[in-house]
């Protein structure tokens, strides 16, 4: 299916204007994030996979053109313009699973103007969401660092598609399954699942139910115990226990969904124990995010594994993040944009990681960099087609990387700003482009 459409009018308009004119010189455009969320320290890219496939398949089909001319009257030369167009030109991206900062370029694009203004929308799209929730199931992870952590968020995501987005984040940081089934088939991801409080409700009695789930589901035990009262579902629960293990089976967890989680979480295991039954888990759920999290984790709840869900996979405390797809270059001319606290940085750029993460340097693309830094960004795409093969297994073990050597002041739920360095050369150019454009369009 074409998604040629999958952008805003102004990206048509501009791409037809240019077009008409032949306006088809090379441009760069920078994606970044101008700002963190308050109180985040840092991002983790994600969504760039999503972005390779769109670039790789860009095309108008006959009944996008279609629409366009009977619509949006976009002229027939505009349509066989659009028809013949593909995307041609390269990206340079920060992989997938590394963490980065504001202002720096989480991928750079450049191509022919029309194609590289045309798909402005899209990359945005996929770019900001995806870290944003990859970013904020990090947290989580550091404010739970010992316990498993499983996405429950589909049910309140904005779109079954969102709902993919958001399992294929969290388990690239971490997260060891999704209740998002289709997600776990595409993604070869630990489908995760337990009962709900209607299931219980259905049956005459709470013990019914615990004992019907396990006849029918042996090898997956886990029960729900809060329906009517929490110590009772975990006595119940453990009567069941007791009777599977009569018949050869054991029950995997305990479910604890509503109330004081770290006060249940201790009574149940301690009546869990006392009867032997060490083996049994405790998993937690009920409209958790990283500072729930923490605060449990500090008071030494024993609980085994948590179902993050909403807050997540709506970034809840930041849905949406500041992010911009900014022209910095355009045929070899570095270009800027003055407007109040929007200044953007001209040229195309590279970031540069010293090593522990001791510190970023953003400068041109043209440049060396800081002795035995690391550049982040790089080629992924060319001529329209992928240099990297990288999957989700790739960007997990990189995030892993990025995480051993996270400073603690960036674990913190309420980090220092990092500040982001700025090399001499771009600083230079940055105050050329500006004096430049000042005197040819302010007098």
């Amino acid at each position: 299916m074409s998604r040629a459409l999958v952008a805003d009018l102004y990206e048509l308009n501009m791409a037809a204007s240019y077009l008409r004119r032949d306006m088809i010189a090379p441009a760069t455009f920078s994606l970044f994030v101008r700002n963190l969320p308050k109180g985040w320290g840092f991002l983790v890219a994600c969504g760039l996979e999503r972005c390779l496939e769109f670039l790789e398949e860009l095309r108008f089909e006959p009944e996008d053109l279609e629409y366009l001319g009977r619509e949006l009257r976009f002229t027939d030369d505009d349509l066989e313009a659009f028809s013949r167009l593909r995307f041609t030109g390269r990206v340079r991206a920060v992989p997938e699973g590394r963490v980065v900062f504001a202002e720096e370029p989480l991928l750079e694009v450049t191509a022919p103007l029309p194609e590289a203004q045309l798909v402005e929308t899209y990359l945005l799209n996929q770019v900001t969401y995806q870290s944003a929730v990859a970013s904020k199931a990090a947290r989580c992870r550091l404010a739970a660092p010992e316990a498993s952590l499983v996405d429950f968020s589909l049910r309140r995501v904005h779109g079954s598609e969102a709902g993919l987005g958001v399992a294929r984040a969290t388990a690239m940081v971490g997260f060891t399954g999704t209740s998002n089934v289709e997600a776990a088939r595409i993604f070869g991801l630990r489908a995760a699942g337990t009962m709900a409080h209607s299931y219980v409700e259905a049956f005459p009695s709470e013990i019914e139910a615990f004992q019907a789930f396990a006849e029918d589901f042996p090898d997956r035990v886990v029960l729900l115990v809060d329906t009517y009262d929490t110590e009772q579902g975990v006595s119940k629960a453990i009567e069941v226990a007791q009777q599977v293990e009569r018949a050869g089976h054991r029950i995997s967890a305990i479910r604890l969904d509503s109330g004081d989680l770290a006060v249940l979480a201790t009574k149940a295991r301690a009546m869990l124990d006392e009867v032997g039954l060490t083996e049994v888990q405790i998993f937690a759920s009920g409209g958790l995010d990283e500072h729930a999290l923490a605060e449990l984790t500090a008071a030494g709840a024993p609980i085994d594994a948590y179902g993050v869900g909403t807050k997540v996979g709506v970034a809840a405390d930041s849905p949406a993040l500041d992010s911009v797809y900014k022209l910095v270059e355009y045929d070899g001319r570095a270009v800027s944009k003055l407007s109040t606290a929007k200044v953007t940085l001209p040229g195309p750029k590279q970031v540069w990681r010293r090593a522990g993460m001791a510190g970023d340097v953003i400068g041109l693309a043209s440049e060396d960099g800081p002795g035995e830094a690391e550049p982040l960004l790089v080629e992924v795409l060319r001529d329209g087609r992928r240099t990297v093969t990288d999957g989700l297994s790739e960007a997990g073990r990189r995030f892993d990387a990025e995480l051993a050597v996270l400073p603690d002041d960036l674990r913190s739920l309420a980090p220092k700003p990092q500040m982001v360095e700025r090399t001499p050369a771009l600083e230079q150019l940055a105050a050329e482009v500006a004096e430049e454009i000042r005197r040819r369009e302010l007098g």
